[in-house]
């Protein structure tokens, strides 16, 4: 009989991502017998496998966008709609941008699932987010909302659920496989530091805007 003592559970390797993402952060998630992803802020994440794949938003504003007939999906999460007018951005130069922009963001993950194997009018969107999480910030969210409707109406995509607005950060879980999303509007008190980092950044975005 092996020794309860010194029996270890080796646990079963997390799911590769497609070349190209392998910088998100992942692992296994033994409680729900799948691989997890991260995005973070200003990232965006394409799969066809099965896996769940997660963000926790707060006035920032996250797009999954799925193509249920060849099971391929994806999320972005970007912090504000666009650039501000002759922010040149040093920032922005240095960085490539990455996704932190809505005009960027969306398009980037367009693509990306359109490369992965997906077909433009098969495609079906689902978007979160927004909250007015702090009050000095009261704008941000409402122009993600604003920027993510129009962006979809202009690229005449499907919008098939959206949860914007309030006052509430949201944890959001995606299945780019299937299209399954969940969400979860996070109440306590706790749970409003999960988005501390994000807002500490937005604020010097905004700053820089």
């Amino acid at each position: 009989m092996a020794d309860a003592f010194t029996e270890r559970r080796t646990l079963p390797a997390p799911l590769q991502p497609m070349p190209g993402f392998e910088h998100v952060r992942r692992y296994f998630d033994p409680n729900q017998n799948c691989t997890v992803v991260k995005v973070l802020p200003g990232e965006i994440y394409v799969s066809t496998q099965e896996e769940q794949v997660g963000t926790v938003l707060g006035s920032c504003v996250s797009a999954c966008i799925h193509d249920p007939v060849r099971g391929v999906g994806g999320m972005n999460h970007f912090m504000l709609p666009a650039p501000a007018d002759g922010a040149g951005d040093n920032w922005a130069a240095g960085s490539g941008r990455i996704a932190r922009y809505g005009s960027d963001a969306m398009e980037q993950l367009i693509n990306a699932v359109l490369k992965a194997g997906g077909k433009r009018p098969d495609l079906q969107v689902k978007v979160f987010g927004g909250g007015r999480v702090l009050p000095q910030m009261s704008d941000v969210g409402r122009r993600n909302i604003e920027f993510v409707r129009r962006y979809i109406a202009q690229a005449h995509l499907q919008l098939l659920a959206e949860d914007l607005g309030d006052v509430y950060p949201r944890q959001v879980q995606f299945h780019p496989h299937s299209g399954l999303v969940r969400v979860r509007k996070l109440r306590r008190r706790d749970d409003v530091a999960l988005v501390a980092g994000e807002y500490d950044y937005l604020k010097r975005l905004v700053m820089r805007g």
